[in-house]
């Protein structure tokens, strides 16, 4: 075996084959044939002296050592991009990129609202907001796949002490009612009026579902006892569902503004009750800041979160209690 039996190119491919799972695709999407792919695989496997896939069925799976090298191959594709990220912050902010992070209500609610303010500052940058589960979020800040995220869930156990978790902002989650419902002619309710309602939930494993139910708990409000018609796998559908009289749902204050505005949901208060959940603003201090990444923690952040940025590590002066008021959207 040679020193470095792989290039930079064969990784890319393997990386490739893994993620679209075929080589058809693969090729595709790299705009190259297929015969070209199949060659450079079989030179790499030549040069490693190991399969690096099972060719028996009609999906491209990866042996053990190829996911070996895919894991390690990962790796060494974001040091690469890193590099050239920070020979491209040379030439100042005229170009670069940001990439974000955020689970899911986050990154629908509040995050494009963040970006939109920092693009109109430096149109010339490029900005990727990427929305996945919170876990995938994580990881994707630990691996240098991300430059910061903003999450609602709990970061992984394992990447708690790598990552740099801050609280950010308050994100309160409220019950809404359709327009029309007997009780939306109520100053407030009380707890045992929820057991009597109707619930549009998110699925049971998801991390707002899951934070609701635990602060329920915690204000003495039995989660397991609501009588759930439904469960959808989206805010929108929740919010159309409840809209058009099929029930109560929790969801965040912040991703039903325009429908308060409109008077189409009616938000309901619970007598002795607020149910919040705290956003974390997720770091990797081992990775390389850009520099469009340290202009939108300086400028941006503290503008939605009162966070106050100094090098790489962050003062929390404050919460945001009332993101509404600062015009944003809040998080899953």
């Amino acid at each position: 075996m040679s020193d470095l039996p792989f290039s930079l190119d064969q990784l890319r491919i393997l990386k490739a084959i893994a993620t679209e799972g075929s080589f058809k695709r693969a090729a595709d999407s790299l705009y190259v044939s297929q015969p070209a792919i199949s060659l450079q695989v079989q030179n790499l496997e030549r040069q490693l002296e190991v399969p690096l896939f099972d060719r028996g069925g009609r999906r491209a799976q990866l042996t053990e050592a190829g996911h070996l090298l895919l894991d390690y191959g990962e790796k060494i594709l974001a040091l690469c991009q890193e590099t050239c990220r920070a020979i491209d912050d040379l030439q100042s902010l005229q170009g670069g990129t940001l990439i974000i992070g955020a689970s899911q209500t986050t990154g629908t609610y509040l995050l494009p609202r963040m970006l939109g303010m920092f693009r109109q500052r430096y149109p010339e940058v490029t900005v990727q907001l990427q929305v996945h589960s919170t876990r995938r979020t994580s990881w994707g800040v630990a691996n240098g796949l991300v430059d910061l995220a903003i999450i609602g869930g709990e970061v992984p156990p394992e990447l708690q002490e790598t990552l740099t978790i801050s609280p950010y902002a308050e994100d309160e989650l409220v019950l809404i009612l359709p327009a029309f419902h007997p009780m939306a002619n109520l100053e407030k309710i009380q707890k045992e009026d929820l057991y009597k309602l109707q619930f549009i939930a998110l699925d049971s494993q998801s991390t707002i579902r899951k934070v609701i139910d635990q602060v329920l708990g915690r204000s003495g409000i039995d989660a397991k006892r609501f009588k759930v018609e439904m469960e959808l796998n989206s805010i929108e559908a929740i919010k159309n569902a409840v809209q058009s009289g099929l029930g109560a749902a929790f969801v965040s204050i912040t991703a039903i503004e325009k429908e308060l505005q409109m008077g189409v949901l009616h938000r309901a208060k619970i007598e002795g009750v607020v149910v919040k959940r705290v956003l974390s603003l997720v770091i990797n201090p081992n990775r390389y800041l850009s520099k469009a990444t340290e202009a939108f923690c300086r400028q941006i952040l503290p503008l939605f979160g009162s966070v106050a940025w100094h090098g790489q590590s962050l003062a929390l002066s404050g919460m945001v209690t009332n993101p509404k008021n600062l015009e944003v959207d809040s998080p899953h």
